[in-house]
């Protein structure tokens, strides 16, 4: 268990020793990204993940820009879509994002999914983008092992990060365990379910248990496991209500009954199998 859990500006620490907030918004399918990540940074968010395709990087960039707080203390992550990776590609996506964004880098920039016989040339890519100095730290999402392992021997920089989908029904502690063994953080897209954690018995029981919300009881689930976590929401109350998860800790034993949950369900695509 973390015991290093503070705060909403909290972190963690990378591999190459970048400070990434353990806690942020996600702005997929936002139905207003701009309003959304100014009540974030507001209620105190450093962590804005955003991703090309997801066509609100514009948005984003407006609200940092608009905002009080200074650019270097927010933590702004994109990625490369699948269509735009390859060497030569990756980088004029990279290019293609701070133009939209009108910032000139961004802290952490991901290969968004491991397209075959594509993503070892645009880690490639992503190596020289961070050994120039354009990005503060590079990783992975929705990269299984067997991808991992294809990867790995071919890197001079180890990903700093694999972005997942992870919750109580997706733990795949087996990935986890590999990426901390191997120095990759570990991040959690899709921590809610789609909302679907509201239906768990055990989750109810626990939110009454610790007078917290269902939401509340995973995102500190999250945290606990060492996992940086973006739940994704448009309505203000809820992004506030998100952050109330420091001021109580779970039990270990709750931690290992919510582990306990798994089913290798997924909400969003198989890394092993999509087409996009």
């Amino acid at each position: 268990m973390f015991k290093i859990i503070t705060d909403v500006q909290g972190s963690f620490e990378l591999n190459n020793g970048v400070k990434m907030p353990y806690f942020g918004l996600g702005v997929f399918q936002s139905e207003n990204a701009t309003k959304s990540v100014i009540k974030a940074l507001d209620v105190g968010y450093r962590l804005i993940d955003t991703a090309s395709i997801y066509n609100n990087e514009n948005e984003v960039g407006n609200a940092i820009r608009k905002h009080d707080v200074s650019r270097k203390d927010i933590f702004v992550v994109s990625k490369v879509w699948n269509s735009d990776q390859g060497y030569d590609s990756t980088i004029k996506a990279y290019n293609d994002s701070l133009k939209r964004l009108k910032m000139d880098y961004l802290d952490l920039y991901l290969i968004h999914w491991p397209v075959q016989n594509k993503f070892v040339d645009t880690w490639k890519a992503l190596e020289y983008l961070y050994n120039e100095g354009r990005v503060k730290a590079i990783g992975v999402s929705n990269f299984m092992r067997n991808h991992l392992d294809e990867l790995l021997p071919t890197c001079s920089i180890i990903p700093m990060v694999n972005q997942m989908e992870f919750h109580p029904r997706l733990v795949q502690q087996d990935l986890v365990d590999f990426c901390t063994e191997n120095g990759i953080k570990y991040e959690a897209w899709s921590p809610l379910m789609k909302g679907k954690i509201l239906e768990i018995e055990l989750l109810k029981i626990l939110s009454e248990k610790y007078s917290k919300t269902i939401v509340q009881i995973v995102l500190r689930w999250n945290l606990q496991k060492g996992i940086i976590t973006i739940p994704k929401s448009s309505n203000p109350g809820r992004i506030k209500s998100n952050a109330n998860i420091f001021d109580f800790e779970l039990s270990t034993e709750d931690m290992k009954s919510i582990d306990a949950l798994d089913r290798n369900s997924r909400t969003g695509p198989d890394p092993n199998n999509f087409n996009f």
